[in-house]
This record gives structure tokens, sequence and C-alpha cells, in this order.
């Protein structure tokens, strides 16, 4: 049922500010969603905003310090508009609770990661009683209501996110997600279908399945459906260019969903699989239950199914009791493997979390060293795997102007590669072959092919 329009004299708007990653990504357009149905109109001036949601990320320290500074920047607006409603949802609102609102008198709302849906609701409340509230329900119910469509600003997307999974129950042991985002719970497939048809005809023509570990997709639902099944029946039931999923878990990389990528043309030649460390020892601590051999077998069959596998990643570096000798096991496997990209960080503690108690931590100075050397070779592997694209000729999804302006349009291959070249926007949203012809660190240039 469709929420009331929301009881406004005039047009009132709404400014998200998203940190982390591409579930907050979703998780702040179905906020945008929401308060779209209940009569909010999205912008991007903040100035102009009647509520702020910020939808927040504490994986890293750093990102978690980056929230604080922007709260409390907010300060000063809210004082010359009394009238704006400040609301931050996310993981740090789940860590923090009440203590955010005790730190920052002049928030209105925070919601934990699993009460998004409620958040117009309490934007009602707060209507006729200006009180500061914390949501943080537990575990969602299953029938929580995914709203459908784009709102009007985001419906020239060509590219759009569906959640199908939240929550984990790895308990890795550097890692805050599953104490803030709860254990795994999958939709309904049913609802899935539904929203990327409904996607589908707000112009949509590419989707990414996101979840903290799609690969478990299924599990608890009542029903034989596993992550695999999910992916045949959107090749069946759906009329979709291009189909993405992010994060997978390399123990649970299974040979089924390996052979689906050759079986399901609809499907991407891409992977981004996480491998943290290529030290056995450092992997046991971290608790990733695989080894440095078993994530290099995974990959070696998986290019035997499909040689032209597109391959990212996230690597840390500095993890407590990380030796010079586990960091260069770290520099073989990337070696090793090649990825086409690489996502890498420094350990930093992180509250409720195991390895906040191990010994052995690793200074600063070392583990920035470490991340600039590893970094390094990641660059040099990134841009000499681009530069052999070079004479190659690539599907590419073209998906809107370029960045680099002179009237280019921008777009992906299949392997997630970035490619610019000259077109018509009439291009926009459709698959076009193009051979690339000059190659740089981070993108590619090609020519569109008549």
């Amino acid at each position: 049922m469709k929420s009331a329009p929301h009881p406004s004299s005039r047009q009132k708007y709404l400014y998200t500010h998203t940190f982390g990653c591409q579930m907050n990504e979703y998780d702040s357009l179905r906020v945008q969603r929401a308060l779209s149905a209940r009569g909010y109109a999205c912008t991007d001036i903040m100035e102009q905003a009647d509520v702020i949601f910020i939808n927040t990320c504490s994986v890293r320290e750093k990102a978690e310090q980056k929230v604080h500074s922007f709260v409390g920047r907010l300060r000063k607006l809210k004082n010359r508009k009394p009238s704006l409603k400040i609301v931050v949802g996310g993981c740090v609102a789940q860590q923090l609770g009440e203590k955010l609102t005790e730190k920052f008198d002049h928030l209105d709302i925070v919601v934990g990661t699993r009460g998004v849906h409620a958040i117009g609701d309490l934007l009602d409340q707060h209507e006729w009683d200006r009180r500061q509230r914390v949501h943080l329900p537990g575990d969602a119910p299953e029938d929580i209501p995914y709203e459908h469509g784009l709102p009007e600003k985001l419906s020239a997307k060509v590219t759009a996110p569906v959640t199908i999974m939240q929550g984990c129950n790895n308990f890795c042991t550097y890692c805050i997600v599953p104490h803030v985002r709860g254990p795994e719970k999958s939709r309904p497939p049913d609802h899935i279908l539904l929203e990327i048809q409904a996607l589908e005809s707000s112009g949509v023509r590419e989707v990414l399945l996101l979840g903290q570990n799609v690969n478990s997709y299924g599990k608890g639902l009542g029903e034989n459906t596993s992550f695999v099944d999910l992916l045949r029946r959107i090749q069946a039931e759906t009329q979709l260019l291009r189909l993405r999923f992010t994060t997978s878990h390399p123990k649970d990389l299974t040979t089924e969903l390996m052979e689906a990528f050759a079986e399901l043309p609809m499907l991407c030649k891409n992977l981004h699989l996480p491998f943290q460390s290529g030290s056995d020892r450092i992997l046991a601590r971290m608790n990733r239950n695989y080894s440095s051999v078993d994530y290099l077998r995974k990959i070696d069959h998986l290019r035997r199914i499909c040689p032209e596998m597109g391959l990212s990643s996230d690597v840390m570096v500095g993890f407590p009791g990380e030796t010079e000798e586990d960091f260069q096991d770290t520099l073989r496997l990337m070696e090793r493997v090649r990825f086409d990209n690489l996502f890498s960080f420094q350990y930093s503690d992180r509250p409720m979390t195991q390895s906040v108690n191990f010994p052995h931590k690793i200074p600063k100075s070392i583990k920035t060293r470490r991340l600039t050397q590893l970094q390094a070779l990641q660059a040099r592997i990134t841009l000499e795997k681009n530069l052999a694209e070079i004479g190659k000729r690539h599907n590419v999804l073209a998906e809107g102007k370029s960045r680099s302006g002179d009237g280019q349009i921008t777009g992906r291959t299949e392997q997630n590669r970035a490619v610019n070249f000259s077109g018509p926007l009439s291009a926009v949203g459709s698959l076009v072959r193009v051979e690339i012809k000059e190659a740089f660190s981070h993108s590619l240039k090609g020519q569109l092919i008549s």
C-alpha cells in the first residue's frame, strides 16, 4: 500500500550523504524512494534540504572519523535553520545508538541498519514531538517493504543496485559487520524479481546484486533456493542486458557458481573475491576459513571455465602479528593472480571484534610503508593489464556522459573496466561495440565501431 503524500503547503526536499559500501548506497536509495512517496524531492543542495539523511560506515576507523566530522559540521546549518531534520543511519548509528545523540544534540533521529523502512514514520512523529529518537530494531521481519522503482531524480540511471540479503554469519576476527548488520537474512526471490522488473520499467539495463556474502543467499528461506537458482530466474524472467553481484566469500565459491559465468549470457564476466592476506597464518588468525592454496585453486578453476574473467579483490595490511614474510606472501599472491583492480586498506581496531584484543599490533609507520608498496605493485599490474587491452574489441554498456568532457560517453566492459569513447547520447542504455585505442591507469579510451 502506498504511503500518503507528506502533508505540506510547499515542496520539501531531501538531501542524502552516503559513506561506505554499496549496501549503504542502496539503503540511501531506499530512503529516497520512501520519502519521494511522501512528497519529498531529492536535492543536491544541502542548504535547501528540509531533511538531511547521513548513511554511515564503521567498517574502518577512518570512515567512522569522517562521519563524526561531517555530522559535527551540520550544527551551524541546524542553528541557521531550526526546522531542518537531521537523520543518521547505517553502521555507526547501529554501533553507537544513543551515544550519537549525546555527542550531537543537533541530531533529530538515529536509525539502525535494519530500520531504514521506518524513517518516514519517524519523521512524521517528529513533526508533533521534537524529542530526539533512536530506533535500533533487531532482526527485520521478512515482510519489510522494499519500495520499487526510482525517484524522479534517479530515473535516468542505466545501472542500479538491488539488495538480496543482509547480515553476515562469518565473524572474521577484524570485522564489525556481523555486529552492526546482524545475522544473514535473505529476501524472498519473488520480491527481488519484482524490484528488478520495476527497475527495468524505469530504464535500468544493468543490476548489481548486493549482500555481505551473496554466495550464502537462500539459507533460512524455507525453500530450496540457492544463489545460482536466483541468477537463473533473473536470466529467465527479466530483459536486463547485464547482471553483476558483490561480495563473495572464497570459502563459499562453488563450482556451480563458477559455471554460471559460462552458462548465463546476462551474467558479466567479472568477480570481486576478497582474499585479505596471502599468508595462511594470518588468514587463520582472521578466521577466513580458507588457505592461500584454496584461494589460488579456485581462481585457476574459474579461469579455466571463463578465461576472460575480470577479477578484483580486497586486501589488508598490518593485521596484528603480520610479519614481513607474511606481507611478502601477500605480494606473491598478487603477482600470481594479477587482479584487474584491488581495494587495499590498513588494519584498524574496530569495537566488538576479536582482533581488538590480539597482541603484536603493527606500528602505523610499518602499515603505511607496506600499503604504499602494495599499492605500487597493483598500480603496475593494473596499467599492464589495461595496456594489453589496446586493439581489442568489447561490448560496452553506455552509461552516460563522461567526466572527461569533450562530448564523450562512458561505459564499462563485462570485466568492469571503464571505457570513454566519442558517440551520440542516444547510445546511452545500449550495448555498443568499441575498439580500445589507448590505456591509462584507471580507464581505457576507445573508438565506437559502426
